[in-house]
């Protein structure tokens, strides 16, 4: 007769038996919720060259190895990034057509542009942050500015004549310039563009006076001196150039604070599953020493967690720019 022990006993090798079961079950839904018969299409809403493109290629070929399944970047630029994240809004949700997306396309545009129809936050399944870095105001050599204080002087001694570029309108980027313009007093005029590239080309031939460009893309062109960085966007210096003042350090400018951030996003009710194991595999990709130190050398930091934190960041920094861009519109400081 058994005792109460050998019970016992028994009792708890079937529940090891039915837990391991589980979780066996759980990891073949997660390795067989990934179909390889083909690629996926990962969409950036820019031209190559910005800093968006930029994440996209760091982390597409080591996601893909995870997955199994090759990750092509595809470039869909214009209407600041919208146009590609309606292509991925209206995409079908079996995993195949994925969003690098940032702040600008997926919650910011629609504040701003009656034209965009989707709203982020509803029509893409968030999946993962991937990082968050300062932009940073820069200008040509040739204007002779060599901090933001004589930029912010030179434009209220010349009022509406000097030109900021940023990459569209309701950007992040135009955002910031325009808060320039409302702390400062200045009054730099906007010129959006379609992306990174001809923003920085136009700026180097002196098109453009100033521009606010994402850290990442222009460190390059300060670093050979072709640009003078005026000060980036977050409230401390950045770690990948701590020689570069923040804004926020001028008297005029006190209590800026804006940056761009990028995640990973599929289309409305992609499934469970596939939230789950890309998830995953980007949050072990984010930890993998040569793409985090990737994204350290462009200034932008490797973050990762749950699609909920992805999502409620979201909300949180879309009321954030809200605000701004109601004072932006008043006229004054909120």
């Amino acid at each position: 007769m058994p005792t109460p022990f050998t019970l016992r006993r028994r009792s708890v090798a079937r529940t090891l038996v039915l837990a391991a079961a589980g979780l066996l079950s759980v990891s073949a839904a997660l390795a067989q919720s990934w179909p390889t018969a083909k690629p996926i299409t990962l969409v950036v809403g820019y031209p190559p060259g910005g800093s968006v493109d930029l994440v996209a290629r760091i982390v597409a070929e080591p996601l893909a190895k995870r997955l199994g399944t090759p990750v092509v970047v595809e470039n869909v630029g214009g209407a600041g990034g919208t146009i590609g994240a309606q292509r991925v809004v209206g995409a079908a949700p079996n995993g195949y057509t994925l969003l690098l997306g940032s702040g600008s396309e997926v919650s910011i545009a629609r504040l701003f542009n009656p034209a965009v129809k989707y709203n982020g936050e509803t029509d893409l399944t968030a999946v993962s942050l991937i990082g968050v870095t300062p932009m940073v105001f820069v200008t040509n050599p040739k204007t002779g500015v060599k901090t933001i204080d004589e930029a912010i002087a030179k434009s209220r001694r010349e009022p509406n004549q000097l030109s900021f570029a940023s990459s569209g309108i309701g950007t992040p980027l135009h955002v910031s310039g325009e808060l320039i313009n409302l702390l400062g007093g200045s009054s730099f005029r906007h010129v959006p563009y379609r992306g990174a590239g001809q923003q920085v080309q136009d700026l180097l031939g002196g098109n453009v006076d100033f521009s606010v460009s994402v850290l990442s893309s222009a460190l390059p062109y300060i670093e050979s001196g072709k640009m003078v960085a005026l000060g980036v966007t977050t409230p401390t210096r950045s770690r990948a150039a701590p020689q570069i003042p923040a804004l926020g350090e001028s008297p005029r400018l006190k209590g800026y604070d804006m940056n761009v951030w990028f995640g990973l996003f599929g289309p409305a009710k992609l499934p469970a599953p596939m939230v789950a194991r890309l998830n995953k595999e980007l949050n072990d990709v984010l930890r993998e020493e040569a793409v985090w130190q990737k994204l350290q050398k462009a200034g932008i930091s490797n973050e990762g967690g749950t699609p909920q934190a992805l999502s409620a960041f979201i909300k949180a920094e879309t009321q954030r720019v809200r605000s701004v861009g109601k004072a932006v519109s008043s006229g004054s400081a909120s």
